[in-house]
């Protein structure tokens, strides 16, 4: 079983982590060597690059780097410790609601080469520990800001208190501190109520299979080799 190598698309669903996901997939595959090309949150679904064997798992580092694109939808008016609804939330009172042209006019800030800090609960590992761990121990942790690339971001819907966007941007950007720094621009908060990814590289989400959708007797079906996919 373990001559078997390649790549499988996973649409990730709400609710679990991506080491679930390589969990699963080893149940399923009886394959020990399984692993993905970049961490979605529990909160999050949408594509996650899965590599089945070791040939295709030491190739996983060729995605690392290429360009991420998310729909993010946006809860205005209120904030939230993990900058997503499974945080502490805290509602914001007689915040002034933005209009259409404000929102556009601040996501254009953020458009270009920026800096963000990443969220205190978040896989980011310092010291070798990662930073949810320290955070949930309620340890203090001096966060730096980090530099990403914002390459384009479209304003999809608006309706107070939600908002849509679809953001186009480099490897390492938290889309959670996006959406909390477009809040605080904006004067009234913000965090994310549901994000998805939907592309890596030239990889589109529709070429990806719904995890639970996938069996001990169909997995094979959906292993693409690793020439077709590099």
């Amino acid at each position: 079983m373990e001559s078997k190598t390649g790549f499988i698309l996973i649409n990730k669903p709400s609710g679990i982590t991506s080491h679930n996901v390589v969990d699963y997939l080893r149940k399923i595959t009886g394959i020990k060597k399984i692993g993905h090309s970049g961490t979605l949150d529990p909160l999050a679904t949408g594509l996650l690059i899965l590599g089945i064997g070791r040939g295709a798992t030491k190739l996983l580092y060729k995605f690392l780097n290429e360009k991420k694109e998310y729909i993010a939808k946006i809860r205005l008016g209120a904030t939230s410790t993990t900058y997503d609804r499974e945080g502490e939330i805290v509602f914001k009172k007689n915040v002034k609601i933005p209009t259409r042209q404000e929102i556009k006019n601040v996501l254009k800030r953020f458009c270009g080469k920026i800096k963000q800090i990443p969220p205190r609960f978040s896989a980011k590992k310092i010291k070798g520990k990662k930073m949810y761990e320290l955070a949930r121990k309620g340890e203090k942790v001096e966060l730096k800001p980090i530099k990403v690339e914002i390459y384009k971001i479209y304003l999809l819907k608006y309706k107070w208190p939600f908002l849509e966007i679809k953001v186009n941007c480099s490897s390492g950007t938290y889309i959670r501190s996006l959406a909390n720094d477009i809040g605080k621009e904006l004067n009234c908060g913000g965090y994310i109520e549901e994000l998805a990814r939907i592309r890596i590289g030239k990889i589109c989400l529709n070429e990806a299979v719904d995890l639970y959708k996938l069996n001990s007797q169909n997995w094979e079906k959906f292993l693409i080799d690793i020439s077709k996919i590099l």
